[in-house]
């Protein structure tokens, strides 16, 4: 269930990414970095619920959380760069943290179960 609120919650961030970097003019490296990083959060939760093993599946959930570190810093740099407003830039941010910490925990149940906890 958790997997499923996540994959849809990846889903929009990633639409939000897509919509931001639309209106970023000029920084072709930037913004195909955010995009890159930040729609392949969602790809990644995505690929985790066809793993072929428990380790596989945590395996792509740790890529999305590099993915989301990723976002975060281009994210950053986008709005100290003066790209994006603070407000954009918070929005997007808490958004991404709030799939982090879903993340995190989904990792950590992930290994407690395989672990026999």
């Amino acid at each position: 269930m958790a997997e499923n609120k996540l994959a849809d919650i990846s889903t929009e961030f990633a639409i939000q990414i897509l919509k931001l970097t639309d209106g970023i003019k000029g920084h072709y490296a930037l913004t195909n970095q955010l995009e890159r990083s930040g729609t392949s959060i969602g790809a990644n939760i995505r690929e985790a619920k066809y793993a072929h093993s428990r380790a596989d599946f945590i395996a792509k959930l740790q890529i999305a959380l590099k993915e989301c570190y990723e976002t975060e810093y281009w994210i950053e740099i986008a709005q100290k760069a003066g790209l994006i407003s603070e407000d954009i830039s918070k929005n997007i941010l808490h958004d991404c943290g709030s799939i982090r910490r879903m993340l995190i925990s989904s990792i950590n149940t992930a290994k407690e179960n395989r672990n026999g906890k």
